[in-house]
């Protein structure tokens, strides 16, 4: 068994999402993704199936020409090759889950990648 809290250590950073790996599974990685205010995940993709919760806050989530307002409860899968963006309308704090095959070292480069906004 494995425990995690996502709201132990929470920090937002006002230039970037700060990405935590919460724990790994024998198929998964949990992953908690911190945005402030007006930070910005520019358009990317992931070569594997991902599933994003929303825990806390607001963001728009710019996938297939739309952009959805995801709030708290929200939940989404996408399939893999599909580009995304993400903007945290307020602090928020998102749950992402990869596959065990995929890398949480690519969520913190595309985080590295983050603009400030507002």
């Amino acid at each position: 068994m494995k425990t995690s809290s996502l709201f132990d250590n929470l920090e937002f950073n006002e230039s970037k999402p700060l990405v935590t790996v919460l724990f790994e599974t024998n198929f998964t990685k949990e992953i908690r993704i911190a945005m402030a205010k007006g930070t910005v995940m520019k358009e990317h993709k992931t070569s594997f199936p991902i599933v994003v919760q929303m825990v806390e806050g607001n963001v728009d989530f710019g996938v297939e020409q739309k952009n959805l307002e995801l709030v708290k409860g929200d939940i989404l899968a996408l399939d893999s090759n599909v580009p995304h963006d993400l903007k945290a309308i307020e602090d928020s704090v998102i749950r992402l889950t990869l596959t065990k095959n995929d890398s949480s070292e690519r969520v913190e480069g595309v985080a590295l990648k983050a603009i400030k906004t507002l």
